[in-house]
């Protein structure tokens, strides 16, 4: 008994340390952002005056004025743009090798015809999450069609927690990184005005210092960074909500599959049993 109840954790486990391992990738991409800030943004060329590195003249160089935040920014979207490729790759995975909702209703004609070996062959083909959940919970099926134990409202609950068990296997492979995606795109804006707010400081000490008459070029400099920095954040932000909500209800929708096969296997259950 002991060794059936390890099996499941085993496998839990493995689907949990699916995916890119944030605590190795994020360091990686905070560097690269750093390298490009420093020698691709910051490359002389993209100044009119390479020395002082002042007066772009091109959208690099724009880039490049607006301070320190932008790596920051910078390696907020590139950890947007890996763990979004990831997590679509991982999610397309999970839906399998063909078609879902032809997964779906082959699976519920063969439920309703009480053909479970071809359905276990279909979920085979299928493979991803939802053929791994409706394999695993029709081999239950036929665990208890023979089991003598139970009566069969036994059976039908033990059927419909073998699905339930089986799916939370799944998800946090599905889910994994996730967090990431949902924190930055709430964090990226923080960032920004941050940047925004460091900006418009520039600015007043300009106007400041200048007494009556303003630095102008000081002035621009200052208002142009805390621009940058804000249009940075906005669009990483919103990039990152927009992937975190796609992929939300992608899983969502992977969910309700499972959910609406093992309805179907339930009441199959019940009445050819």
């Amino acid at each position: 008994m002991a060794k059936t109840q390890n099996a499941p954790v085993a496998k839990a486990a493995k689907k949990s340390s699916g995916g890119i391992n944030p605590i190795v990738v994020i360091p990686v991409l905070i560097a690269i952002a750093v390298l490009i800030y420093i020698f691709v943004m910051g490359d002389p060329s993209n100044f009119k005056d390479p020395e002082t590195k002042h007066d772009p003249n091109n959208t690099l160089g724009i880039i490049y004025a607006g301070g320190f935040i932008v790596p920051i920014l910078l390696s907020f979207f590139l950890m947007v743009l890996v763990f979004g490729i990831e997590r679509f790759v991982t999610i397309s995975k999970a839906s399998g090798s063909g078609d879902l909702d032809g997964f779906v209703a082959k699976i519920r004609g063969y439920l309703n015809s009480n053909n479970i070996a071809d359905a276990k062959k279909e979920c085979e083909k299928q493979k991803g999450t939802v053929g791994n959940v409706i394999k695993t919970a029709l081999e239950k099926y036929e665990q208890l069609q023979s089991d003598g134990g139970l009566n069969k409202e036994q059976k039908l609950a033990a059927l419909q927690k073998e699905v339930e068990e089986a799916t939370s296997l799944e998800l946090p492979m599905l889910e994994k990184n996730l967090t990431i995606l949902s924190t930055l795109g709430s964090v990226s804006t923080l960032v920004a005005l941050l940047g925004t707010v460091l900006g418009m400081i520039r600015s007043f000490f300009a106007l400041g210092d200048g007494g009556g008459s303003p630095d102008a070029a000081a002035l621009s400099k200052g208002i142009a960074e805390a621009l940058i920095n804000t249009g940075l954040g906005i669009g990483t932000s919103a990039i990152a909500i927009i992937v975190y909500n796609y992929f939300t209800s992608s899983i969502d929708t992977l969910t309700y599959k499972i959910d609406e096969i093992g309805l179907s296997l339930q009441q199959n259950f019940a009445s050819h049993n």
